[in-house]
């Protein structure tokens, strides 16, 4: 998130357009690039919840830069504080994130044949596997579908080629531990509550801070490792 911070004040002082007037439809790859460009910079700005009126004090940072008119605020004074307001707007974002979460948990955690993992993962079994379990010392070959809790995927394996293989003591605690309570050939659901995820920070722009996430992991296989020559 610092690069995108930094790439974020070099944006306000090189500034990106003289208007924000509405732009004909980019046709050229060169204006698409400068199209996404914009999306970079709005993606940027996610973890600061901008209100309209805050957005067009942003605009008009943009704007004085462009056009070269004096500055209405020393940069090198307010520049650092960017970060800082990035920080406290997400802590904001983070807590009612984890408020829904905590919602959300409760309600699955009442469900039948959920069960809590020693770290407050919470995992339930779609599918009974018939093969062996796995170890922390093991590799295995999955495929996964991750969503946020309303449903949005932010991450999927299933329109990729092959399925990839995973050392089980190099995932995250929330995998770490769902995946040792599976069996080869299975298929389960895995609730990460955000201390097990992304936490505070967050992986914007799809994941907010503090946010829960939902894997659905089909366990394939216990893949042999290589033998040293």
């Amino acid at each position: 998130m610092r690069f995108v911070v930094s790439c974020f004040v070099t944006l306000l002082c090189l500034g990106t357009t003289a208007t924000f007037a509405a732009a004909p439809e980019p046709t050229t790859d060169e204006q698409k690039t400068l199209y996404a460009l914009g999306l970079a910079i709005n993606q940027s700005l996610n973890n600061f919840s901008l209100s309209e009126a805050e957005f067009e004090i942003v605009q008009s940072g943009i704007i004085d830069g462009f056009t070269k008119r004096p500055a209405k605020v020393d940069l090198q004074a307010f520049g650092p504080k960017i970060q800082q307001l990035q920080q406290s707007r997400a802590s904001v974002i983070a807590e009612g994130e984890k408020k829904l979460g905590a919602a959300f948990l409760a309600k699955a955690a009442a469900a039948s044949g959920s069960k809590k993992t020693e770290s407050g993962a919470l995992i339930t079994t779609m599918k009974e596997g018939k093969g062996a379990t796995p170890k922390v010392s093991d590799m295995v070959k999955v495929q996964y579908n991750g969503t946020l809790i309303d449903g949005t995927v932010f991450d999927s394996t299933l329109k990729q080629g092959e399925p990839p293989t995973l050392v089980v003591s190099e995932m995250s605690k929330c995998w770490t531990e769902g995946i040792q309570q599976m069996k080869v050939g299975g298929k389960s659901r895995l609730i990460c509550p955000s201390n097990l995820a992304y936490r505070d920070k967050g992986l914007p722009p799809l994941i907010k801070p503090g946010a829960t996430l939902v894997f659905e992991i089909d366990l394939l296989e216990i893949v042999a490792k290589p033998t040293p020559q």
